[in-house]
C-alpha cells in the first residue's frame, strides 16, 4: 500500500478559525523565494506576476497561505534583505500593481498572503542612512553610531562580530562607527528612537491596507541590544547564536515591540498574523515570542536541524510541544528554507535522502500545530551541489577562500551574506558571507568577484562532500523551480534562469510528477488533503490522547503524552504516536520492521505490507493509519 491508494471523503476546512480563534494554528504555509519561483518577463529572475500566474499550483497542492520573500526596492546586497524603500516594489519583481494583483488573486483562490518585513536593519542606501552619512542633524540617532575605542578612536566600539564574519562595526570618514550585525550594507537601527517604531508601524499599515494577511518578521530577536553594548569576551560568536545568551540577540526588550505589533495586527481583524524568525538558546525562550499578546508563530529551527535519529527527533518534538503549550501557542514545524541545504541532501542524498525526506514530510504534517513548506520541497528537489563558480551569487561562497574576501583593514566590512536573518548550515551552525554582485548584476561595494583561479578552487571546495560541501552556501537551494519540459529552464519562464538548473530536472517538474501516484508531488497533495479531512490532525486542540485513543496493538506498556498526541511503545528505531482516530509510524532504520498493525493504512511514503494483523514497515518510511 502506498499513497496512490488513499481514498477518503475530504473537505477544505483548515483555513477556518479553530475553536481557539486562529487559522494559523494548524495552517500549512508555503514559502516562495520570489526570484526562483516563476519568471513572467523572460529576464531569468522570478517576479510577482510569475508568482500570481502559478498560484493555482499552490491551491491544488492544498496549502493555506503563501509567504513571499522580500520584493521591496533594494540594491540586492543581501538578496533583498537590505531594504532601501519598504513601501515600493523593486522593478526586478514588478510594481505595486503587481503586488496588489497577487494578493487579490491569492484571496480568490482561498490563499492568504504573508510578506517579509525587515526591521532590524535597513539598506545603506535607505534615505535615513544616507542622511546619517551626510551629517544631517539627528539622522545618526536612528542607527547605532558610536565613537571608537583607543587613543585615536581607531578601534571598534566593542568586540561584537558580524553574523557574516568579521567585526560588526564599520568606520565612516569622520571617525564614528556604525553597527551592522549582518553586512556593512545593512546598518542596524536603534529601536530606542521613537521615529523607528513610528516608521515601522506605518510600513505595516501600508501593507495591511493593501490586503496582506501578515508578516514574517526577519531577525525578530535582534532589534534590541543590551544596554551599554557590552563586550562578549570571546570570538567565533556566530557559533553561539541560538545556543548561548548574547547581548545583541534575544534581549527581553524585543517583546515590547512584538506586543505593539500584535495590537496593530489585531486592530485590522481578519486573522492578520506575525511570524517570528527568532533564534533563542532554549525552546522556552523561543516560546516567549508566541505568548498570547505577542506574535502568532515562531519557526522551530531545532526541528529543521534535527538529524535522522528517532531519539533526537522525539526529544525535539516533546520539548517543542511542552514549551509552546506552556504559553497556549501552536508549534511551527519546518524542514527547509532558502538559507539551508535542502533536506533531501541533508538526509544523505540520492534514493536514501529522498526516502527520508518523504518520511520526514509526513511526520511533520502529522504533528500538532502549523507547518511550512519551502518551494520545491513538494517536488523532492535535492540541493544543487555542482553550480559553477561564475554562476554563484551567494556572498558566502566567496568567503570560502581568503582571496575572495575584502580586507578587514581600517574598519572595512566583509561584504554581504544572502538570506533571511541568520543563515544556518546543515548542522544549524550560522555561517558567513562575502562580497559579490547581486543576482541581477548589481554589484555590492566590493566590485569584482573571485578570479578564475580562485573560482576553480572554490568550486572544488564547495562541490565536494555533498551536503557537507554546501554547508553555509545557499545558492544550491535557490535554483529556480522546474515546472515543465525536458530542458532548462523547464518552464520557469520564457528566458533562462538566474542560476543554472541541472540536466535531468525535467523528471522532477510539476508537469512530470502530476498524476504519477508514486511521485513526491502527489504524496504531498494526498497528505495535505488527508490533513484537512481527518479530525485528529492539524490543530493542537485535536485531543490530548488517552485510553480511548490507544491503538489495538499498543499492549500494556506505558504511554507518554505530548500536547495533542500520545507516544506508544515501538521497536527500536521506530517512532509511533497516536492522535484521536489516527496513528503515525516512522521507521528510521535501514531495514524493514514488523509490528502489530495500528489500524487501516491511509497514506505511506513507501509501500507497506499488511495482512490486517501485522505490518511490515519499509526502511526510512512514514505511514499514517486510521482506526
Amino acid at each position: 500500500m502506498n499513497h496512490e491508494l488513499t481514498a477518503l471523503p475530504l473537505a477544505r476546512a483548515s483555513s477556518d478559525p479553530s475553536p481557539s480563534g486562529g487559522w494559523w494554528r494548524d495552517a500549512v504555509i508555503y514559502q516562495v523565494y520570489v526570484r526562483s519561483f516563476a519568471d513572467s518577463d523572460g529576464d531569468g529572475i522570478g517576479d510577482l506576476r510569475g508568482v500570481r500566474e502559478r498560484l493555482p499550483h499552490l491551491a491544488r497542492l492544498g496549502v493555506d497561505a503563501v509567504w513571499l520573500t522580500p520584493f521591496y526596492v533594494s540594491p540586492q546586497a543581501d538578496g533583498g534583505y537590505d531594504v532601501a524603500d519598504y513601501r515600493a516594489v523593486d522593478p526586478l519583481f514588478g510594481d505595486l500593481a503587481d503586488a496588489d494583483d497577487l494578493v487579490r488573486a491569492a484571496h480568490a483562490l482561498g490563499l492568504r498572503v504573508i510578506v517579509d518585513v525587515v526591521p532590524n536593519h535597513t539598506s545603506e542606501r535607505h534615505p535615513w542612512f544616507q542622511d546619517a552619512l551626510a551629517g544631517v542633524p539627528g539622522a545618526r540617532e536612528r542607527y547605532l553610531f558610536r565613537p571608537g575605542r583607543g587613543v585615536d578612536g581607531s578601534l571598534p566600539p566593542n568586540d561584537w562580530e558580524s553574523v557574516f564574519g568579521g567585526p560588526a562595526w564599520t568606520r565612516v570618514p569622520d571617525g564614528d562607527w556604525y553597527l551592522h550585525l549582518f553586512a556593512p550594507e545593512q546598518p542596524d537601527l536603534d529601536w530606542e528612537h521613537p521615529e523607528v517604531a513610528e516608521e515601522f508601524a506605518s510600513v505595516l499599515r501600508f501593507w495591511l491596507d493593501l490586503g496582506v494577511d501578515g508578516f514574517r518578521v526577519d531577525v525578530a530577536h535582534g532589534m534590541v541590544k543590551a544596554p551599554g553594548l557590552p563586550d562578549i569576551g570571546r570570538g567565533a560568536q556566530a557559533t553561539l547564536i541560538g545556543t548561548e545568551p548574547l547581548p545583541f540577540f534575544d534581549q527581553d526588550g524585543v517583546h515590547a515591540i512584538h506586543r505593539s505589533w500584535r495590537r496593530l495586527l489585531d486592530s485590522y481583524g481578519g486573522g492578520r498574523i506575525g511570524v517570528a524568525e527568532a533564534w533563542a538558546p532554549t525552546s522556552e525562550r523561543l516560546a516567549l515570542y508566541v505568548r498570547p499578546d505577542e506574535l502568532h508563530q515562531a519557526f522551530n529551527f531545532r526541528f529543521l536541524n534535527c538529524p535522522w535519529d528517532p531519539a533526537a527527533m522525539r526529544t525535539v518534538i516533546d520539548e517543542s510541544l511542552a514549551a509552546t503549550s506552556a504559553v497556549g501557542a501552536p508549534t511551527t514545524w519546518v524542514l527547509s528554507n532558502h538559507d539551508v541545504v535542502r533536506h533531501v541532501t541533508r538526509y544523505g542524498g540520492g534514493a536514501q535522502g529522498l526516502a527520508r525526506a518523504r518520511a520526514a514530510a509526513l511526520l511533520m504534517l502529522a504533528l500538532p500545530g502549523s507547518a511550512y513548506i519551502y518551494q520545491g520541497e513538494e517536488l523532492g528537489l535535492p540541493e544543487v551541489t555542482d553550480l559553477p563558480a561564475e554562476s554563484r551569487k551567494d556572498p558566502a561562497f566567496r568567503r570560502r577562500s581568503p582571496a575572495g574576501c575584502r580586507t578587514e583593514a581600517a574598519g572595512v566590512g566583509v561584504g554581504s551574506g544572502v538570506g533571511a536573518g541568520i543563515p544556518a548550515g546543515a548542522d544549524g551552525t550560522p555561517v558567513g558571507g562575502g562580497p559579490t554582485a547581486g543576482a541581477d548584476g548589481r554589484a555590492d561595494r566590493a566590485g569584482a568577484g573571485a578570479a578564475p583561479s580562485e573560482a576553480a578552487a572554490l568550486t572544488e571546495a564547495a562541490s565536494s562532500g555533498g551536503a557537507d560541501g554546501q554547508d553555509g552556501l545557499r545558492d544550491g537551494c535557490r535554483v529556480p523551480l522546474p515546472w515543465s519540459g525536458d530542458a532548462a529552464p523547464y518552464g520557469f519562464g520564457p528566458g533562462g534562469s538566474w542560476l543554472p538548473q541541472p540536466e535531468g530536472w525535467g523528471g522532477l517538474s510539476v508537469a512530470a510528477q502530476t498524476g504519477d501516484p508514486h511521485s513526491t508531488l502527489e504524496l504531498y497533495r494526498a497528505a495535505l488533503e488527508l490533513r484537512r479531512a481527518m479530525p485528529g490532525l492539524g490543530a493542537v486542540e485535536a485531543g490530548q490522547g488517552g485510553p480511548a485513543d490507544e491503538w489495538p496493538g499498543a499492549g500494556a506498556g506505558p504511554a507518554v503524552y505530548a500536547r495533542g498526541m500520545r507516544w506508544c511503545p515501538a521497536p527500536e528505531g521506530v517512532l509511533l504516536f497516536t492522535r484521536p482516530g489516527f496513528a503515525c509510524t516512522v521507521n528510521t532504520r535501514p531495514t524493514a520492521v514488523v509490528l502489530p498493525s495500528p489500524g487501516r493504512p491511509v497514506l505511506s511514503s513507501a509501500p507497506v505490507e499488511t495482512d490486517g494483523r501485522t505490518v511490515r514497515l519499509p526502511p526510512d518510511s512514514c505511514t499514517w493509519w486510521a482506526f
